[in-house]
């Protein structure tokens, strides 16, 4: 038997993103993750929004001026970028770049539009959808929140509803339901799993 045979899994590093509507849980699934101690790099994206009381700089966000955000697209530093709600949001390039050259997963958190910009960027990248039980369960999520003004509160569920509709762009579709961040979390892991196991593996290039 040829030694090819025997030599079939050869892992390669991911690209993950995790994206969905505002309001699904996308930082609570993430957060979980963390707590398994998973060996991936988390991406800090970069965002011009004023920092929340619960947020740490660094960890979060970096949260950077929009002076200093508009040097980063300028020297083509960021993978992609976008007004998200009056705001900038964008992935750092040489922070994904050196985590997957030094052979490690690399995880993301995205919007919607972010997520299309990556699978263009990186047609092998793993797309995961979350989404919640309903469209009115979303719509409740996002007013329990309490952090916007009642017109961006308007335009956030707006948008949500038309993003909802983008989970067949997408590779993978997950129910964050209420009380079980736990089952989503580890839903997540099992497909990081499972992607590590193809026979042909995805070869993510940026």
């Amino acid at each position: 038997m040829p030694d090819s045979e025997f030599n079939l899994h050869n892992p390669q590093p991911l690209l993950i993103v995790i994206s969905g509507p505002s309001g699904v849980g996308k930082d609570s699934v993430l957060h979980g993750l963390k707590g398994r101690n998973l060996p991936m790099h988390y991406v800090v994206t970069a965002t011009t929004r004023p920092r929340r009381a619960e947020e740490t700089h660094g960890v979060d966000y970096y949260f950077v001026s929009k002076e200093e955000f508009a040097r980063m697209i300028e020297h083509e530093e960021l993978i992609e970028y976008a007004i998200v709600y009056n705001d900038y949001k964008g992935i750092p390039k040489q922070q994904v770049r050196d985590a997957l050259a030094s052979g490690q997963d690399v995880i993301m958190r995205l919007d919607v539009q972010g997520a299309t910009t990556v699978r263009k960027l990186a047609p092998e990248a793993v797309l995961i959808f979350l989404t919640t039980e309903s469209e009115d369960s979303l719509v409740r999520r996002l007013k329990a929140r309490q952090t916007e003004t009642a017109e961006n509160l308007s335009l956030r569920i707006a948008t949500a509803r038309q993003e909802l509709k983008r989970a067949a762009e997408f590779d993978y579709v997950i129910v964050n339901a209420d009380g079980h961040l736990d089952e989503t979390v580890d839903t997540v892991a099992a497909i990081i799993q499972a992607e590590h196991h193809r026979v042909n593996p995805r070869k993510v290039s940026l």
